[in-house]
């Protein structure tokens, strides 16, 4: 199965914000052993997150969205999952007991009487109206719920809010309770060397010929210019299936020798 990332934003796409969703769920992935696919940033344009949605869910990947399910203007993903899916927007009952229970919650730590009947309170229940037949999400810091749709396929959708405060300990729930069978399920080892004094144009016949003779492995360079602290360098390594990997490694490391390369293990 592929995951995938959405990262929903203005704000992220302007700069007033940076984002920290990335490397937050590459660090949940990692800790499970499992790996994103693919991710993308999208700003707060309702064609483009239905045109987005639309295509994501008819790949049947994991997809796990953040941002925009809110109830305020700039909110739109709630209403463009439905429009992708063809369905419509429905208050999940779930959603507006556990909604209610926060403006409960709420009214009783300021001290005032609640009102469910309130406009600001009627209007809060908006944030439970999901896609015709989701299932919720639970919010461990509000109680305002996330949701689920189904993909094409074995694939789904999982929304969560922007806000890393509730975002990560809802994919870590979503992970953990619809996709534990398949953590570490690919044994994964990845092994590198830094490299100096060389360009990546004369390492590729290397590079290209561990590839050819293991395919399950991997070859990747990261070049990093000089400063004032650091020679120009290159980690050049292999990741994959860990017995190939192991192999792959060691005739890396005789490729580099034969070049007369310079190399410190990174």
């Amino acid at each position: 199965m592929v995951f995938g990332l959405i990262i929903i934003g203005d704000e992220i796409l302007s700069g007033k914000r940076v984002d920290q969703h990335f490397p937050k769920v590459v660090e949940l992935f990692r800790a499970r052993g499992l790996q994103l696919g693919w991710a993308e940033y999208l700003g707060d344009d309702p064609v483009r997150i239905t045109a987005t949605l639309r295509r994501t869910l008819a790949s049947g990947d994991i997809v796990f969205s953040c941002g925009g399910i809110g109830a305020t203007p700039d909110d739109h993903t709630r209403q463009c999952a439905a429009a992708a899916l063809g369905l419509p927007l429905a208050l999940h009952p779930e959603a507006k007991v556990l909604i209610q229970e926060r403006i409960a919650d709420t009214a009783r730590e300021a001290g005032r009487e609640m009102d469910l009947q309130a406009p600001d309170n009627l209007h809060r229940l908006k944030m439970g109206e999901f896609p015709q037949g989701a299932q919720i999400i639970p919010n461990p810091y509000n109680k305002i719920p996330g949701f689920t749709v189904r993909g094409a396929g074995e694939g789904a959708h999982h929304f969560v809010p922007g806000f890393p405060v509730m975002a990560w300990p809802m994919i870590e729930w979503v992970l953990d309770n619809h996709y534990s069978a398949l953590f570490h399920q690919a044994p994964w080892l990845e092994r590198s060397v830094m490299v100096f004094g060389a360009m990546e144009s004369s390492l590729t016949p290397l590079m290209e010929a561990i590839e050819a003779q293991y395919p399950l492995v991997k070859v990747f360079s990261l070049p990093s210019v000089a400063d004032a602290r650091n020679r120009a360098r290159i980690e050049l390594g292999v990741k994959g299936e860990p017995e190939q990997t192991a192999a792959a490694f060691v005739s890396l490391l005789a490729g580099l020798d034969r070049f007369g390369a310079e190399y410190l293990h990174a």
